[in-house]
C-alpha cells in the first residue's frame, strides 16, 4: 500500500507560524521579566529571613517556604486547571494567551524563588558578617554584597528557568494561548504533517540554544570580574 506524503503548505501556514513564534516570545519574555523580579524578591526573603539571616523571621520564612514547596511540585498542566477560579478572578477569563501568561508567572515565580535561595545559600557567610560588622544596613548588604556575590550563578539559574518557561508556553496551547507548542500540535501532530511539527520544534530548539549561549556568556563574564 503506497503512502502519500504531502508537503506542508507554508503559503497558507506562514502567517500562522509567524504569529505562533511571536506569541511564544511574548509569553516567555513577559513571564521571565515579571516572575524574575517577583521570584527574586521571594528568594531574597527566604534567604534573609531564615534562621541566622540578616532579617531572621521564623513566621515569614515558614509561610514562604511552605508556599513554595506547595506550588512548585504541581505539574504545570494541572496547575492551569487548579488555578482556573483565580485566573478568572484576576484576568476575567481562563482561556487565551493572557490567562496563560498569568498562570506561567505564578508557576515560574516560585521556581525562581527556590533557585535564588539555593544560589544565595552558597555565599560565604563571612562576607556578610564583615558587612554587618561595619554597620551596613540589611538593605545595603542585600544590594551591595548578597546580589553581586551570587550574580553569576543567578544568571545560570535564570537561564535554566528560561528553558522551563518555554516548556510551559507549549502547554498553554491547551487553553487557547497559541504559541509554537500549540502550532506543532494542531498543524503538525494532529494534521499528520511531520514537516510542520519538526520545523516548529527546530525553532523552539534554536530559541532555547540562543538563550543558553547568552546565559553562559553573561555568567562567565560576570564571574571573571
Amino acid at each position: 500500500m503506497n503512502e502519500m506524503i504531502l508537503a506542508a503548505d507554508w503559503d497558507r501556514l506562514g502567517p500562522t507560524f509567524s504569529t505562533a513564534i511571536l506569541d511564544t516570545l511574548l509569553m516567555v519574555s513577559v513571564t521571565m521579566v515579571v516572575s524574575g523580579l517577583l521570584g527574586l524578591v521571594v528568594g531574597l526573603l527566604l534567604y534573609t529571613t531564615r534562621n541566622g539571616g540578616i532579617l531572621q523571621n521564623k513566621a515569614i520564612y515558614t509561610i514562604l517556604n511552605v508556599l513554595v514547596n506547595f506550588v512548585r511540585p504541581i505539574p504545570f498542566i494541572i496547575l492551569i486547571a487548579a488555578m482556573k477560579p483565580l485566573t478568572v478572578a484576576v484576568m476575567g477569563t481562563s482561556i487565551g494567551r493572557d490567562a496563560g501568561i498569568f498562570v506561567m508567572i505564578v508557576a515560574a515565580t516560585f521556581s525562581v524563588a527556590r533557585i535564588v535561595e539555593q544560589n544565595l545559600v552558597a555565599i560565604d557567610p563571612g562576607v556578610i558578617e564583615a558587612a554587618r560588622s561595619m554597620g551596613a544596613s540589611p538593605f545595603t548588604i542585600i544590594r551591595t554584597v548578597i546580589i553581586p556575590e551570587a550574580l553569576g550563578p543567578l544568571v545560570l539559574g535564570y537561564t535554566f528557568l528560561f528553558i522551563a518557561i518555554v516548556d510551559m508556553s507549549a502547554m498553554v496551547g491547551y487553553i487557547g494561548g497559541g504559541g509554537l507548542g500549540d502550532f506543532a500540535i494542531v498543524y503538525g501532530y494532529r494534521a499528520f504533517d511531520n514537516e510542520v511539527m519538526y520545523v516548529a520544534v527546530l525553532v523552539i530548539v534554536i530559541i532555547v540554544q540562543a538563550a543558553q549561549l547568552l546565559g553562559n556568556w553573561l555568567s562567565k563574564k560576570i564571574m571573571r570580574r
